[in-house]
């Protein structure tokens, strides 16, 4: 055989010592998981198949080790996929290892001892390694963003049924996230402790995940919001609920902690919450409805003991303001009836934004009062919407039933599919037109935040950044992403944006792009601020800490330290794949075909794929089925007994769980994975590209599946190319359109997308705004297997040649005349791939129910025999010697391939390929070790984090400010820096009354540290530039302390008393970006009486700032209306949040 082996075959054989890759005999690193050894390589006895040719090389000793080691990047981690340039050859070569078996099957029940399978020569296409078709590059860490903490490593989305991830928020030492079965904290100190890891108490999905505790369960969480004043976290739940938790409790992985009390907020969920200037709590439902919960309700609930905790929820409950139906007048409504998304908090004008998808309302947070409706294209709204007044009555009735019906869920079956036949035509208009939402969809507000300098900056579905005013004017707008947006957060001059492509943007404060990066591979769906860091919670439930500063120097640093210690968190898996592909001709197998084909060969497997094509034709069902597909529906009754009855074959109820699947007209591709695989296999996407007439009929075409295994991406794909002879160029045209068109998504039949909490912006089609557009799916992929009846033929010979040759077994004869091989040498098709040599005969076209050679089709036709059924693969190599590390993380070789001659219920025969994989990836928990050690022990990383805790001077003209009824006082902040900026927000620590004794009683904070009501501060944060100062306007307004009815409950309990008070504010400045602060205490007094004292009394340990400075005389000011105004001197005031990067200002565009 040598001497009929082809020239371009020989001497490529001889380039090519060792392909694939030697095993490296040491580890880098012991293996820290007892879980992999199923996956260990398994020795096995070996028989020939009766068509094997004789070997057509020499062989020689093998030297393959059974695992070796190496690192893997953090780029691959998960998500981006950036290409690296690699070694290009003109032509196609063939890669040999140095053992070489023909046709060789594992017999079941093999031992042990027996000589393991060794890999089989393979050809390689020509025009790989540059443009789509160049294996993705990966790296120890990422070079392409700044080196992150993994908190919570990506976890595999079927790991989070019932308890996916779906916001954030931060304190001042934890960092507390809201989930679909209540809330789970992280301590700040356990940071860069190991995981929990496998056999302990984590749950799928979290071995890898820093140390935390979970609550009790609750109904789903979806909001959550940080109450430092009074220690405590509130959360929104699905069931209407506003819950309390204390920040202080004794965490326990027990039982779970409980929270403090809870009371029905809304009929529908709590989609929204936030806390105003005064301590109030503001909750956001459906159908537009705003509720306020006044904070003297909440602090005298919190007053009560447990046994009184029944009527702690009555006192909150019966306190409820309802802004909507106050604004609703003979059923019209000023405020839009669509869901509340997002409630915002302006602390520096002392306003709170209601956010709906395309307009806002603006309300004063001191008088409750509607100040405001506009449009997201600015203009002032005058809406009459007067479904209100009937929709308030469902709210606020509790009785009534949840099992009532809408109109919409009584119409019969006609109707509902009418409805889907109407959407599906528009869905093909909007398609023609080149769009897959309408306008109004594309301009959807998602998110907003209040910048440092006061402005307030909202985000859209279309990507578009919308720069406003305090007043709710709309500035200038900016498109730094074609993504949607769907977070933001803001910390001193700086603005983080998350969109739904997974990118996180860092701005200025001007709205100008600093840096961008791809933070996770899938939608970012929360950013906040705390302990230094900016974290990030993707739809998947990963979340990552990225440095405050980033980019910075230090990242430089800690990225090298990083990469060389990669030896210490690497680990390399080997897993066993079999691809299997069969044209079963509209026909059905038995069982003993199906365990020939596929189960004989999975005892030592952990991946089972299969592809079939022409499950089901006809012109009928061909056109049910393209019908079908423009509503989202997929699949038929033929589909599922293929699947069930492959699966009995592979022993599915014990040994395999099937993992999804994909069917197109009768193209259909389905994978199972073994059960002790189970937990490192998932994130299973799919796909489905047409390639009939009009690109849009799927008798041809191809179904893919994305798996992600050990965090490394692969993709299967299941094709069938266009039919006879001369259809070559269609052929490789078919090709280039499924790959380059191949976009996954998930399958409609597996986890629902609405589970992990994602707005509406991230369902949007990712092909409508796609971050790369240029790249592929499929090339972004570790490992691409394309397999099918990809229908190439032999050329150039006639029936009785090609007869003659296979029943000589001359398969290297036929390999000369194969259309695909003269193709991929040329490089128009399949560019890159592998494809181990073809031993077995052709595969088509045989006549049904006649075994062996003799059914080759002897009819009128006699079609030329030919190895249409075929399977080809790309890894990560890009020269065939790499080796697998973390810069090539998934290495392949084939153990495997032939045909089963035996099958004869189609007109082709099935194909199967073995594949043999080696995988390098990241010990997470590992690698967060390493990331805290280094940042404790790196001298200039040290340096850099201690000069971020720098703070420019400040001083406060006073620390005494005396206040009669109406009077207003100014408070001027000077920055004596002449370099820097700073940041300033005022809060109130506290309030006393001041008895006739003139002592002042125990200070009480209000929720979130805010004004009480006879208070106006303004504006309450801001910037000051360097040398500057900033005159804050201190005001006392006359509160209502009659007794008040809301709901005909009497309030005179929270009114708030006469007499004298005292409040201590306090003046926080940071810098820019730094993560410590200073303060100045200011003391104001408001005398009630004239007899009243005019002397202050600090509280123990709050001492004045600056020397025995005078108290200010004040200006009288009998009505004073509340606007927020003030003077700035330099620097514009603004504010924000003291906690979770809440930075705000004022405004130099008339936010006052």
């Amino acid at each position: 055989m040598n001497e009929r082996l082809e020239d371009d075959d020989r001497t490529a054989l001889a380039k090519i010592s060792n392909s694939p890759p030697r095993r490296k005999t040491h580890s880098y690193s012991q293996q820290l998981r007892t879980n992999t050894a199923p996956h260990q390589r398994r020795h096995h006895n070996l028989r020939k198949h009766s068509l094997d040719e004789n070997r057509i090389l020499n062989h020689h000793p093998p030297t393959k080790n059974n695992v070796y080691y190496s690192t893997t990047p953090d780029s691959s981690d998960d998500e981006e996929f950036y290409p690296y340039s690699t070694v290009t050859s003109n032509n196609a070569i063939v890669s040999v290892g140095d053992h070489h078996l023909d046709h060789s099957q594992r017999i079941e029940g093999s031992s042990e001892g027996d000589e393991p399978q060794q890999p089989l020569p393979e050809f390689m296409g020509a025009g790989g390694g540059v443009g789509i078709f160049q294996a993705p590059s990966r790296a120890p860490v990422n070079p392409n963003r700044p080196p992150c903490l993994e908190l919570r490593p990506h976890p595999l989305r079927e790991t989070q049924v019932g308890i996916f991830l779906r916001t954030i928020a931060s304190t001042e030492r934890q960092l507390w996230a809201g989930q679909e079965s209540g809330v789970r904290v992280w301590n700040y100190s356990d940071s860069y402790k190991p995981g929990i890891g496998v056999g302990r108490r984590a749950q799928r999905g979290d071995e890898d995940a820093a140390p935390f505790y979970e609550s009790a369960s609750t109904s789903p969480t979806i909001c959550l919001v940080v109450d430092q004043g009074s220690k405590l976290v509130w959360s929104g739940h699905k069931d209407g609920k506003i819950r309390t938790w204390k920040m202080d409790v004794n965490l326990s992985d027990e039982d779970g902690f409980r929270e403090c009390f809870s009371w029905q907020a809304h009929r529908g969920p709590v989609l929204s919450m936030k806390i105003s200037s005064y301590g109030d709590i503001w909750s956001g439902s459906e159908g537009g409805v705003i509720r306020v919960w006044p904070w003297e309700a909440v602090e005298k609930s919190l007053s009560l003991s447990p046994e009184e905790r029944h009527m702690a929820t009555l006192l909150v409950e019966r306190s409820c303001i309802d802004l909507k139906s106050q604004v609703t007048v003979n059923g019209t409504c000023s405020i839009s009836s669509s869901d509340v998304k997002c409630l915002l908090s302006d602390n520096v004008r002392a306003k709170v934004w209601a956010v709906c998808s395309l307009s806002f309302s603006l309300w004063d947070a001191r008088t409750r009062e509607l100040l405001k409706v506009f449009a997201v294209e600015g203009q002032t709204e005058s809406r009459v919407e007067g479904s209100s007044a009937q929709e308030q009555v469902a709210e606020d009735e509790p009785t009534v039933k949840l099992s009532s019906k809408s109109k919409k869920e009584k119409s019969g079956f006609l109707q509902r599919s009418r409805n889907a036949i109407m959407g599906a035509a528009d869905a093909v208009r909007r398609a023609a037109k080149g769009g897959g939402a309408s306008e109004d969809g594309y301009k959807r507000t998602e998110a907003i935040v209040l910048a440092g300098d006061g402005m307030i900056w909202t985000g859209s579905s279309n990507g578009t950044l919308i720069q406003w005013d305090g007043n709710g004017n709309r500035l200038q707008d900016f498109i730094h992403h074609p993504c949607g947006v769907l977070c933001f957060c803001s910390y001193g001059s700086r603005i983080w944006v998350g969109y739904v492509s997974g990118m996180v943007q860092l701005l200025d404060l001007e709205g100008k792009l600093i840096k961008g990066w791809v933070a996770h591979n899938g939608p970012v769906i929360r950013l906040v601020v705390g302990n230094g860091m900016v974290f990030s919670l993707a739809t998947h439930g990963g979340i990552r800490g990225w440095n405050i500063s980033s980019p910075a120097p230090m990242d430089n640093i800690l990225r090298t330290e990083l990469s060389n210690a990669d030896r210490t968190y690497t680990m390399i898996e080997n897993v066993k794949v079999l691809v299997g592909t069969w044209n079963v001709g509209q026909g059905r197998a038995s069982h003993d075909a199906l365990m020939s084909w596929l189960g004989s060969g999975v005892s030592d497997v952990d991946i089972v794929v299969v592809g079939l094509q022409e499950v089901e034709m006809g012109a009928g069902f061909l056109a049910m089925s393209a019908a079908k597909e423009t509503v989202g529906l997929e699949g038929s009754a033929i589909g599922q007994w293929w699947q069930d009855h492959i699966g009995k074959a592979l022993d599915e109820e014990h040994t395999f769980e099937r993992v999804g699947s994909r069917q197109l007209a009768g193209l259909m591709i389905a994978i199972w994975v073994r059960k002790s695989l189970r937990s490192h296999a998932g994130d299973l996407d799919v796909s489905a590209v047409a390639c009939g007439l009009g690109r849009a009929i799927g008798n041809k075409g191809g179904v893919g599946l994305r798996l992600r295994v050990y965090d490394r991406l692969m993709c299967f794909v299941n094709c069938h190319l266009a039919a006879h002879l001369d259809a070559v160029n269609r052929r490789n045209s078919d090709f280039d359109h499924i790959y380059r068109n191949m976009t996954f998504t998930r399958s409609s039949n597996l986890l629902n997308n609405a589970a992990a909490g994602v707005s509406s912006a991230a369902q949007m089609l990712r092909a409508a705004n796609a971050p790369d557009e240029g790249k592929p799916d499929l090339a972004e992929a570790d490992m691409v297997v394309f397999f099918g009846d990809f229908n190439y033929r032999l050329f150039g010979i006639s029936y009785d040649e090609a007869r003659d040759f296979v029943s000589q077994r001359s398969f290297d004869w036929l390999r000369e005349k194969d259309q695909l091989r003269a193709e991929m040498k040329a490089g128009k098709v399949f560019q890159g791939m592998r494809e181990a040599l073809i031993r077995y005969p052709p595969t088509y076209k045989f006549e049904r129910g006649k075994a062996g050679l003799g059914g080759y089709d002897s009819g009128e036709k006699k079609r030329i025999p030919a190895w249409c059924d075929r399977v080809l693969y790309r890894d990560n190599r890009s020269d065939p010697a790499d080796e697998c590390d973390l810069e090539c993380p998934v290495v392949a070789s084939i153990l495997q391939y032939d045909a089963r001659m035996d099958v004869t219920e189609s007109d082709h025969k099935p194909v199967r390929c073995k594949f043999d994989i080696d995988i390098a990836h990241v010990d997470r928990s590992m690698r967060r070790q390493e990331f805290g050690k280094i940042l404790e022990s790196n001298v200039s990383i040290k340096k850099s984090l201690e000069a971020l805790r720098f703070v420019p001077e400040t001083s406060v003209n006073t620390n005494k400010i005396v206040l009669q009824n109406q009077e207003t006082s100014s408070l001027r902040i000077t920055n004596r820096s002449g370099e820097d900026m700073v940041f300033f927000q005022i809060i109130c620590e506290g309030q006393s009354n001041i008895n006739e004794n003139d002592v002042a009683s125990e200070y009480r904070p209000r929720g979130t540290l805010g004004f009480p009501r006879w208070l106006e501060v303004t504006p309450a944060a801001g910037l000051i530039n360097p040398d500057q100062v900033v005159e804050i306007s201190v005001h006392h307004e006359d509160f209502h302390t009659a007794e008040e009815f809301v709901d005909g409950f009497p309030q005179s309990w929270w009114s708030e008393d006469a007499g004298d008070k005292e409040v201590i504010l306090v003046v926080n400045v940071r810098a820019s970006c730094s993560t410590d602060m200073k303060t100045h205490r200011v003391h104001v007094r408001h005398r009630f009486s004239p007899s009243a004292s005019a002397s202050p009394t600090p509280s123990p340990g709050n001492q004045p700032s600056s020397g025995n400075q005078p108290s200010l005389e004040p200006k009288r000011n009998s009505s004073r209306k509340h606007s927020g105004g003030s003077s700035h001197h330099g620097g514009g005031g603004g504010g924000g949040s003291r906690h979770g990067g809440g930075g705000g200002g004022g405004s130099h565009h008339g936010g006052h």
